[in-house]
């Protein structure tokens, strides 16, 4: 891991397109603005823990669990199709 020392208004960059800077120190708390491309996915990281596990769940699912599930079709809308 790389570890950085950064003052309030100064920051660091990753890569070409994102740029961290710290924006506030309050205490044990510290606020920081990150400037990146949209296509570029940021999220904290109990947020993206859950994500992954959601989507393993997910990807074990079993196609007789689904049965019953109305699904709708993306290529007519408003169509139901059951699985």
């Amino acid at each position: 891991m790389l570890v950085f020392s950064r003052k309030v208004g100064e920051s660091f960059i990753i890569g070409d397109e994102i740029e961290v800077v710290v924006l506030k120190i309050e205490g044990s708390e510290v606020k920081i603005g990150i400037s990146a491309p949209k296509h570029v996915k940021i999220y904290r990281t109990e947020i993206y823990k859950k994500i992954v596990e959601e989507n393993l769940r997910a990807s074990s699912v079993s196609v007789d669990s689904l049965k019953g599930v109305k699904v709708i079709d993306q290529d007519r809308r408003g169509t139901d199709q059951t699985p």
